[in-house]
Order: structure tokens, then C-alpha cells, then sequence
């Protein structure tokens, strides 16, 4: 029903929808021990056709489940989740070609893109995203590739390394139903996952999500999600929308506490 939240993971979470990926057995097993130490519950951790989620819908590298054991010691990290580095500003290049043949997925992309551009614009953030359609152009400082999948509802992307952003979103097609606004918004979240940022109700998924009380850091190593000054130590339907479920009543734009965060990170 369309009154039900949607978790943003819903395809590769529960059902694994062409959720492919490469890597060896021992480095997936490497990740898994690495979130294991960071103080992630093996229950939260999930191995996707060789890829390691944790969160529902955040990928975890091998590069980056090494940075979470504390490889790098600039201001740089979100704790566990790294920040994106690079000069000031930073161009985010994101290929938009894959929502080209969907007039919603191309707008909402579009408008996602917007919504952090609006905080680059007003001289309060760092980072901007420019849509291309293909590979990376000259003046890119980081490049981030933009998949579509049939029959997924919602979307999945991974967490920076290196001082990148992780280098692609996956946004299913099955969000289109739900209009542009809803589509704006889980595109928005995707990318929000790319540059480091947590699920807002990460601490109890059923303010968003509904169903038993599910904590992705439980029990709470202190290493996982770390308060972003400015923002509310708490949770609540429709406060962020780096929550862990959708509405199908979205606006598709950063909250004022979203705004905060960016701005502060970045």
C-alpha cells in the first residue's frame, strides 16, 4: 500500500535483485571481520553475490572496512564512514545516462543533483555535482556511476574510501510509481550515502520502517555513526531524509537538518 514506509534497500536487501559483484572469497571474509572489529553485529552484515552490505543499503569495500579500523587519523573520517577529501571546490561527476530512457528517473536524478548544488551555490558547501552522460570529463575531481535495476523499489550505494565517494548508486526502476518527488528522494539519499552519511534512525530502523526496533549498531560500538554537530541526537518520521525508509508522500529535498549536515561535513 502506498500509505506503507518502503525500505530504500528492498531489492538487494531482501530479495537480491541482479545485486552482482566481484571480489575473492578471503577479501569478502576480510570486510566481514573488519565490520565484526568496528563493532557491526554479524546480523547487520550481509553478502550479496560477493558484495558485503551493511546498513540494507550501503556497500562496504574492502578499502573502506580498512578505514574503519582507523587507517586514517585526519579530520577527514565520520568515524567509521569516511568523508570525501579533494580541493575546495570538489566536482562530483555522476553518469546520469542510465535514467536517460525514463523521463521520472532522468528529472528526479536531475533534482537530487540540484538539491546539494543549491548548498554549493549559496557558498555553504564544497562539493558539486554535474551530471554527464558517460565517463569522466575533464574537471571531474571524482566520478560516481549511476545504474538502474528492473523491479528493484529503492536504491543501494556504498560509503567513500581513499577520500572518493563511493563510485556508484543504484536507484530501481520500481521507484517511478511513486512519483517524482518520491524518485528525487531516493536518488538524493543514494548519493547522500556516497559522500558518508548514515542512516539518520540508524539506532531504531522502526521510526522509519515500522516493525520491531532494529539497531544497525547494536550492540553500539561508538564507531559507527557519530552526531554531526547541529543536528538532533534523535529521529522521527519524515526529520531527515537520510532516514532509513521512504513515504510515498516524499518531497524529494534535503530537510533543515539534512541542510545542516552537508553544510557541516562539507
Amino acid at each position: 500500500m502506498l500509505n506503507k514506509s518502503i525500505i530504500l534497500a528492498f531489492g538487494c536487501s531482501a530479495f537480491a535483485f541482479g545485486c552482482t559483484g566481484e571480489g575473492s572469497e578471503g577479501d569478502t571474509q576480510e570486510i566481514i571481520d573488519n565490520l565484526v572489529q568496528a563493532g557491526y553485529p554479524v546480523s547487520d552484515t550481509q553478502v550479496i553475490d560477493g558484495k558485503v552490505f551493511v546498513g540494507n543499503d550501503a556497500e562496504v569495500s574492502l578499502q573502506a572496512s580498512r578505514e574503519m579500523l582507523g587507517g586514517s587519523t585526519g579530520d577527514e573520517q565520520f568515524r567509521t564512514f569516511n568523508l570525501v577529501g579533494g580541493p575546495n571546490p570538489s566536482a562530483i561527476c555522476v553518469n546520469g545516462a542510465a535514467f536517460a530512457a525514463n523521463a521520472t528517473l532522468s528529472q528526479g536524478f536531475d533534482l537530487a543533483l540540484g538539491n546539494y548544488n543549491a548548498l554549493f551555490n549559496a557558498g555553504t558547501s564544497r562539493l558539486a555535482f554535474f551530471r554527464v552522460n558517460g565517463g569522466p570529463v575533464p574537471g571531474c575531481n571524482f566520478f560516481i556511476n549511476g545504474f538502474v535495476q528492473a523491479g528493484l523499489v529503492g536504491g543501494f550505494a556504498g560509503f567513500p574510501s581513499g577520500g572518493a565517494p563511493f563510485g556508484q548508486i543504484t536507484i530501481g526502476d520500481g521507484v517511478v510509481q511513486f512519483g517524482l518527488d518520491v524518485t528525487e528522494h531516493v536518488i538524493t539519499h543514494e548519493l547522500g550515502h556516497t559522500i558518508g552519511f548514515r542512516h539518520s534512525d540508524f539506532f531504531n530502523r522502526s521510526i522509519s520502517c515500522g516493525g520491531a526496533p532494529i539497531n544497525e549498531e547494536n550492540p553500539p560500538s561508538g564507531l559507527g555513526a557519530v552526531l554531526i554537530a547541529g543536528t538532533p541526537n534523535g529521529s522521527a518520521v519524515g526529520l531527515s531524509l537520510m532516514n532509513s525508509c521512504f513515504r510515498a508522500t516524499e518531497n524529494g529535498e534535503l530537510t533543515p537538518t539534512d541542510v545542516i549536515a552537508v553544510n557541516t561535513l562539507y
